[in-house]
């Protein structure tokens, strides 16, 4: 049988409960136990797939095409396993179900309300990885904080679990804040007193007190809220800030969070934790031997959750070379021909990032532009891809009119256009091509190089394609379309041979980046961003020499 942790937080929202469950679950993984995270959010949207990124962050994709939250992207980079549908839920999804059934009959004769039918169907949810027979610990995160309206449904959820599961088989972990008070030059517990307090007038009774503080935790104050909270003092954890998210495993375990997990859940039988491989990956991520500046340009750049995972892949590329990579986010509606050599002059590469609509399109076409004709390594992730394409098409081809359907319906020339299978399609929640398709690579070209292999696959989150009929005329004028799917023929990436780096992916290599396998798309990136940097370097300043002669 699998055994439950759940973990809710108090206080503030952000304080990184996503991260306190994904470093537990790598701590445990570690010492040999099969361990999966599921994000249950209180929302009633179905899924973040609709969501505006400056709403909700990123929107992740999972292999089986679930839209998600960002959190199932720390999930899988810390664990370095999928996620699925399952792993995440929502109190749309959770509507839908019981009024589905009810429409259906399945109540026939009841009353149906949120005690017992909707959190009978939270804890179904709640259950469902643990009946699969796959792990050892099934750790559930609660979106929000406790007192919201909308979570409350899911906390009564827990109270019946605690009564209905075994003690050994169930462990809350209560994540809150111990705000410093630097007037005072002061530690204060009373909002974590009066959260627990709240969580447990709802009759859900934390076994762990993780406290996200600035400052020291002493023995003194550990004490304190262990008295007034009503948890072991051992239980008291401190998590204080880090300088990267993947320290906080090893926080965690110098704090002994694991092993008080493992005790409380009775579980006797597991290894000592082998962390080398992360440490390694520390170790080169804190001591970096180079520094480069990579530009990232989009439209969502003011909130950096926006494009996590892009972020997080840098940092895992970035380890592998030995260097620390410097992303400065520019905005592509700020672009214009007139200051895109100022903007962009002093970047070691620069990245063209996913989006949607028309807002900022034409600067990122001026981006690739400039990238494409100085030689800086560049590198397109689906829109980014996409505008490569149309860049070359006007700037080389001769395709004045080249656009896309999506911002000009009516184009003479689209050189990207909707996939014919979406253009039927009218509802826009979770109907875009979504998750992982195979791609097959040519041999001998930029990608096969990168990639090793001539079949890969990779996830997909998307609607328009390249347009196929343009195609013999790209590849004649020197843009290859170096992969493509295998059933339908679409160009799942182009590339300019002739350039020290030039790659545009219509899929999202970033959902596959992870600690222990960053993916080669940014590791060649960064190498190739490396190598541009130290030519720089290298390259003497005819101003300077001026100036000594």
């Amino acid at each position: 049988m699998a055994k439950y942790i759940f973990v809710t937080g108090g206080v503030t929202s952000s304080l990184g409960k996503g991260i306190i469950a994904a470093s537990l679950a790598k701590l445990l993984q570690a010492r040999g136990l099969r361990v999966t995270i599921q994000k249950l959010d209180p929302y009633i949207n179905v899924d973040p797939g609709t969501l505006n990124p400056y709403e909700h962050g990123e929107c992740f994709v999972t292999e089986d095409g679930a839209e998600t939250d960002l959190d199932l992207g720390h999930y899988e980079r810390f664990l370095n396993i999928f996620t699925s549908q399952a792993n995440n839920v929502t109190t749309g999804k959770i509507y839908q179900t019981v009024i589905n059934k009810e429409r259906e009959g399945a109540y026939l004769g009841k009353t149906v309300q949120v005690i017992p039918h909707i959190t009978d169907e939270i804890k179904r949810r709640m259950l469902l990885l643990g009946q699969q027979n796959e792990f050892d610990i099934i750790i559930s995160e609660i979106g929000g904080t406790v007192g919201d309206i909308e979570s409350l449904p899911y906390i009564e959820a827990i109270r019946q679990l605690q009564w209905e599961l075994p003690d050994e088989d169930l462990l809350v972990v209560h994540l809150t804040l111990i705000p410093y008070l630097k007037a005072a030059r002061e530690l204060k517990t009373k909002p974590t007193q009066h959260s627990v307090k709240m969580l447990s007038e709802s009759g859900v009774f934390p076994d762990v007190i993780v406290c996200r503080t600035e400052e020291p935790l002493n023995q003194e104050i550990k004490r304190k809220i262990a008295l007034f909270c009503n948890v072991k003092a051992e239980a008291v954890i401190e998590a204080p800030d880090a300088s990267t998210i993947y320290e906080v495993p090893l926080l965690m375990m110098n704090e002994k969070l694991d092993l008080i997990v493992l005790k409380k859940l009775n579980i006797t039988e597991f290894s000592e934790p082998d962390l080398s491989r992360w440490k390694e990956f520390l170790d080169k991520l804190k001591y970096p031997k180079a520094r480069i500046n990579i530009g990232l340009i989009g439209k969502y750049v003011e909130l950096q959750d926006a494009y996590k995972s892009i972020l997080e892949s840098f940092v895992h590329a970035g380890a592998v070379n030995e260097c620390k990579v410097q992303v400065i986010p520019i905005h592509s509606e700020f672009i214009t021909p007139e200051n895109v050599s100022d903007k962009l002059k002093n970047l070691d590469g620069l990245l063209v990032a996913p989006g949607f609509g028309y807002r900022g399109i034409e600067g990122k076409i001026t981006a690739v532009k400039f990238a494409r004709e100085s030689g800086l390594p560049f590198f397109g992730i689906c829109l980014g891809m996409q505008m490569a394409v149309i860049e070359y098409g006007r700037n080389v081809l001769g395709i004045t009119n080249a656009q896309s359907t999506e911002t000009d319906p009516e184009t003479s020339e689209p050189v990207i256009d909707m996939m014919e299978e979406q253009k039927k399609i009218t509802a826009k929640g979770g109907t875009m091509r979504l998750g992982s398709y195979p791609c097959n690579i040519k041999p001998g070209t930029v990608a096969f190089k990168i990639y090793g292999s001539p079949v890969i696959n990779e996830r997909h989150r998307h609607r328009y394609e390249f347009n196929n009929r343009y195609l013999q005329q790209f590849e004649s004028g020197g843009m290859t379309a170096s992969g493509l799917n295998p059933e339908t023929g679409l160009v799942e990436i182009m590339e300019i041979e002739a350039h020290p780096f030039f790659v545009g992916c219509q899929f999202h290599p970033e959902l596959k980046s992870s600690v222990e396998n960053p993916h080669p798309l940014f590791i060649h990136f960064v190498a190739a961003a490396k190598a541009h940097n130290e030519k720089k370097q290298a390259t003497p300043n005819p101003l300077l020499q001026s100036e000594m002669t």
